[in-house]
């Protein structure tokens, strides 16, 4: 009976000691070929697959999109992520970035300005600087010249610039010298000339000697004939067309 027992009993240390080296064996056998996961985000999936060479591990590119913070052909991101324990020959699933989205440039030039920024909107781009510049052939408002040019592509950065016609520029005269003659005479020179007659004034009497100024006197106004005594702008300067000359009559 009491060998019975020892027999029963090394049985048990036998089969004992069997289960744990069993476990022992299927832990070593799993984890001994786990890896860390490194980091490939930034890489180019060349990169990444030799980076990942010495630990087992593949690259799968799954997804591609539009970004401006990661360069064109570079993982944005990856799954599992970095510092992750995995078996060997486990696959890495990445996100490859298309680089910032590009469009073609539309033709805007020779519409309106209120013509061209809606088609540049419609687009889903933006109209940048706006400028204007008068140009003898461009009828005022046209859009004559565009940065990018039309139909440029692969433009990373949606804006256009445009720069608008503003008319012929207008004519300059030099001022002729209007004083001593009548105030009649000037205004029809003006009017032939694209000018305009501006404000104008009645220049005060000063009393004569020993004689004291006379007071509550209606002031005359001028008329056709009234004689010129000053003009702002004075003779000999450059005036364009539409401005106004004042003048100052007796």
């Amino acid at each position: 009976m009491r060998q019975f027992f020892r027999v029963l009993l090394l049985v048990l240390v036998l089969l004992t000691v069997a289960l744990i080296s069993a476990v022992t064996a299927m832990q070593f056998a799993i984890h001994g070929r786990e890896v860390a996961v490194p980091k490939i985000v930034g890489l180019t999936p060349s990169q990444a697959e030799r980076a990942l060479t010495d630990s087992g591990l593949q690259v799968v590119v799954e997804r591609q999109f539009y970004s401006s913070d990661v360069a064109e052909g570079r993982i944005m991101t990856q799954v599992p992520a970095p510092g992750v324990k995995v078996r060997r020959g486990w696959a890495i699933r990445v996100a490859e970035s298309l680089g910032p989205q590009r469009v073609a440039i539309p033709d805007v030039t020779n519409q309106s300005q209120r013509v061209a920024e809606l088609t540049v909107r419609r687009r889903g781009l933006e109209v940048g600087s706006v400028a204007q510049l008068s140009l003898p052939s461009a009828p005022a408002g046209q859009v004559v010249s565009q940065s990018p040019p039309a139909k440029a592509n692969r433009v990373s950065v949606p804006k256009i610039n445009i720069l608008v016609g503003n008319g012929p520029p207008p004519a300059v005269y030099v001022m002729p010298n209007f004083v001593g003659q009548p105030l009649g005479g000037a205004a029809v020179a003006l009017q032939e000339a694209g000018l305009k007659v501006g404000r104008v004034t009645v220049a005060s009497v000063p009393p004569a000697e020993n004689q004291l100024p006379v007071t509550n006197v209606p002031a005359t106004q001028p008329g056709a004939a009234s004689m010129i005594v000053s003009q702002n702008p004075p003779s000999g300067k450059k005036i364009a067309t539409g401005a106004s000359v004042d003048f100052e009559v007796r």
